[in-house]
């Protein structure tokens, strides 16, 4: 029986999911979860980078995934200094970075996609 199948249901932290796949989709699926965490790969990033590295995402949304992403523990939130401006910084928690083989192989299969059936573009700055 494959592992996923073992039990009825799974269950992190008191939510229980029919399988793993469920969970796996709870903590990154969505339109912008594995773009920020792809965006927080190589390195932890201040919220206006983010912003700017992702514009098409809205200023309400970065921030409620970004609170999503740090409740579930894949990403980190440090403040550095106490009166503002204060300098907030973005990373990945070493429980984020177990899933950066995942993101690679997402971003391999999406540029072989693009290869295959589709084509890269340039879209001109405003």
């Amino acid at each position: 029986m494959k592992t996923e199948c073992i039990g009825d249901h799974v269950k992190l932290k008191d939510k229980a999911y029919p399988c793993t796949v469920s969970l796996t989709m709870d903590l990154v699926g969505g339109k912008w979860k594995a773009v920020i965490l792809y965006h927080l790969k190589d390195n932890s990033k201040r919220y206006s980078e983010l912003n700017k590295e992702i514009p098409s995402i809205t200023e309400m949304t970065l921030s409620l995934q970004l609170k999503q992403l740090e409740k579930d523990g894949l990403v980190s939130r440090k403040v550095y200094g106490k009166k503002p401006p204060v300098k907030v910084v973005y990373g990945l928690t070493d429980f984020g970075k177990s899933f950066i083989p995942v993101l690679e192989a997402i971003t391999s299969w999406g540029n072989q996609v693009v290869v295959e059936k589709g084509e890269f573009i340039s879209v001109a700055a405003n």
